[in-house]
């Protein structure tokens, strides 16, 4: 088994393995995990991949999250990322499905939003475009080190707020449902996520967050914004071009990501899993003061 290097100081190719390696192999596990740890984006090719052999892939990581409301997939350990519909044909631009692609086309971290964040996400493709479509990621653990000693401090100890409504607002007013605005309130973060494996540092920030806790909020939203841009700043990004049988999966706690357009009438349809944190991946790192949390 390889870990070739293939993006700016993160991202890997594991050459040498199969997802069915790792279901049945703790040694094969293992390095996997290291390299995971290293690189935060692990990238697997020409993979046999089914729905039942991602998820005994993704639970050797930790517990699958349920796919919330008005996702398709709801109630399972899949999110389906398609424009296909029903029928077998690609739905227009203004559908629902192609618009909610839009969102996913922001700089963003997974499940932010919710009340138990995520570890990592495993993507497969399964129809990919002709052209297009590709994925960018960049590394927020990376960013941190970019920033200046003050600002690191800071920001260790600030927590910034997190809502599904407010990334969706970004592309459309009624993207996000009453219904999935109620399942999913507002959560707050610590804004640095530290790995209890490495002691590495990264920024915690998404698409999703709205406000750092005690300051105004538009200087807030702004350090946000300012923070993403130098996090996302060219030279930074390895973009994967995906292949049918691709695998792709990434560390939530120190990577960002956003998919990019492909061409309207061409057919993409995409498996996601996602593994929530739990404390062995330092969750209790980011989460805030009770007095934060309840406001």
């Amino acid at each position: 088994m390889e870990a070739i290097q293939i993006g700016p100081g993160f991202a890997a190719e594991m050459r040498g393995v199969t997802l069915a390696d790792v279901i049945d192999d703790d040694a094969a596990y293992a390095e996997v995990r290291a390299a995971f740890e290293k690189h935060s984006v692990l990238v697997f090719r020409d993979q046999d991949v089914s729905d039942d052999s991602q998820l005994a892939f993704s639970r050797r990581f930790g517990p699958p999250e349920l796919t919330k409301v008005g996702s398709l997939g709801t109630g399972t350990h899949f999110v389906i990322l398609t424009t296909i519909d029903k029928d077998g044909k690609v739905v227009p631009p203004d559908h629902r499905y192609a618009v909610r692609n839009k969102a996913n086309q922001l700089w963003h971290t997974d499940s932010s939003f919710k009340s138990t964040p995520a570890l990592t996400s495993l993507l497969s493709a399964r129809i990919i475009p002709a052209r297009g479509g590709e994925t960018e990621y960049v590394s927020t653990r990376l960013a941190f080190e970019r920033l200046d000693s003050e600002l690191q401090k800071k920001l260790e100890n600030s927590f910034a707020w997190h809502h599904y409504g407010h990334s969706r607002r970004k592309i459309a007013p009624d993207l996000a449902t009453s219904e999935e605005l109620a399942a999913l309130p507002p959560q707050c973060w610590r804004m640095v996520w530290t790995n209890p494996v490495n002691g590495c540092k990264a920024l915690y920030l998404a698409s999703h967050a709205y406000a750092v806790e005690g300051m105004d909020p538009k200087a807030g939203e702004q350090l946000i914004d300012d923070l993403t841009a130098q996090a996302t700043a060219i030279g930074t990004r390895y973009t994967h071009a995906w292949r049918t049988g691709d695998v792709v999966m990434w560390d939530n706690r120190a990577t960002m990501h956003r998919g990019r357009p492909w061409p309207a009438h061409e057919a993409r349809h995409m498996v996601r899993t996602t593994i929530q944190a739990t404390a062995a991946d330092g969750l209790e790192s980011i989460r805030p003061p009770r007095q934060v949390a309840a406001e």
